[in-house]
């Protein structure tokens, strides 16, 4: 069953997407791989049908983005939805080896907190319907990793960062001279803008980092704008419009999968999908193969392959 790589509008939850894409592609079952906030935009890869079942494997892909975080003020959400918790109106803007600091330690793995208004459940209660009911949940730092945390630009807010285009070269999705526009959020004030270009680990909170840089450099911040520009395998370039989505080519499941191949007999295939464990020599996970055709997702360890995700 096939997949679509869709760059989501912004002002809608990843969930509304997901609405929207069964009205038009006249489909019940579809899934995403990777929750996007209303105020972001980027890659929401949508899995249709069967494909839901790779769910699991995808949202724990790596992911890229373009993050403008506001220097001045912190707000409620951590981000442009605010409202505004603390500003200040004479921040100085920090020096380019004060800022590298501050990055410095937000780099590699590390334990991240989420923030209030999260998806988070503790003890059956949703973080976000306590929030709003105007508590806090006492939340357990996540391990996350940040593979990257560059510094791209200093902007003098956030109209300048809507007046510039950008486009991909080979270090990444970064302002340039020609390409594209992106959509962003209405911002809280007149706040000088951080670009920075990220690339992270499933969980991390792009608005818990802005948080703690503005922490690490004394300073009150908020994500002002985010930009998902891939997701595993998935590119924006790869991405379609949810307008255009009926009329977009659709992915084949095999394309998304960034694991190894693994091409077996038809009787090992047979016993994997019987939910046996047949005996093989590798370890690790693995896209399992029949005739070129999807069969399971396994992990191999101990001379034996168990099956996470059978198709038939």
């Amino acid at each position: 069953m096939p997949l679509y790589p869709v760059d989501k509008p912004l002002g809608l939850t990843s969930f509304d997407v997901v609405t929207r894409a069964r009205k038009i592609l006249n489909v019940r079952k579809i899934g995403h791989t990777g929750t996007l906030d209303p105020l972001a935009t980027g890659v929401l890869i949508l899995c249709v049908g069967d494909s839901t079942k790779l769910v699991q494997f995808l949202t724990a892909d790596r992911k890229d983005y373009l993050a403008f975080i506001a220097l001045g003020a912190s707000t409620v959400t951590l981000d442009a939805e605010g409202p505004i918790l603390e500003q200040v109106s004479d921040a100085q803007l920090p020096t380019q080896e004060a800022l590298e600091n501050a990055l410095k330690p937000l780099r590699g793995p590390q334990l991240q907190i989420p923030p209030q208004y999260s998806a988070i459940q503790v003890g059956g209660k949703r973080a976000y319907d306590v929030a709003r009911g105007g508590g806090e949940l006492e939340l357990p730092a996540r391990p996350v990793k940040v593979y990257q945390l560059e510094h791209l630009q200093t902007l003098k807010n956030m109209d300048q960062a809507r007046g510039l285009r950008f486009s991909v070269d080979e270090a990444g999705w970064g302002p340039s001279l020609e390409g594209r526009h992106f959509d962003f959020p209405d911002a809280l004030g007149d706040f000088p803008i951080l670009m920075l270009r990220t690339s992270v680990s499933s969980g991390t909170y792009l608005r818990s980092l802005a948080r703690d840089l503005g922490e690490a450099l004394g300073i009150p911040a908020h994500l002002a704008g985010l930009i998902r520009t891939s997701a595993g395998r998935f590119d924006l370039r790869q991405t379609t419009s949810l307008e255009n989505l009926g009329q977009a080519q659709p992915v084949n499941e095999l394309e998304a999968l960034d694991l190894p191949r693994l091409e077996v007999s038809a009787q090992v295939a047979r016993e994997l999908r019987e939910g046996k464990k047949p005996e093989s020599p590798l370890e690790g996970r693995f896209v399992v193969l029949y005739g070129g055709q999807l069969v399971a997702v396994v992990d191999a360890l101990e001379g034996k392959m168990k099956s996470l995700r059978v198709w038939v």
